[in-house]
């Protein structure tokens, strides 16, 4: 918590062309973005979610096999959902002004 994953993804939205104002979607569990290319972007908060039962409810699925952009906060509550390819981004809270950020 706190660690900057909302902040992250708002930069990636903007750099992706997207002038929608970005938010957590931590109760809503998905927010929608469109780019300036008419790329679309998906925004995925599953902190709230109690199981991977819960993302199928969302329909998940047809998210994630699309040719849209997804980016997920709290991934490791759906791992067994995620396709097997994913880039994965690990940030770290070094102090209350620094991160360390590493993409594996």
């Amino acid at each position: 918590m706190g660690v900057g994953k909302t902040t992250l993804i708002k930069e990636i939205c903007k750099e992706l062309g997207s002038n929608y104002i970005t938010s957590s979607p931590t109760f809503s569990i998905v927010n929608e973005y469109i780019t300036s290319n008419n790329d679309t972007i998906y925004h995925f908060d599953f902190y709230r979610i109690n199981n991977e039962e819960e993302a199928y409810n969302i329909g998940i699925e047809d998210y994630l096999y699309t040719d849209a952009w997804c980016l997920i906060e709290w991934p490791s509550l759906i791992k067994n959902l995620l396709p097997l390819i994913t880039n994965n981004i690990y940030l770290t809270k070094l102090a209350e002004d620094q991160r360390n950020i590493q993409l594996k």
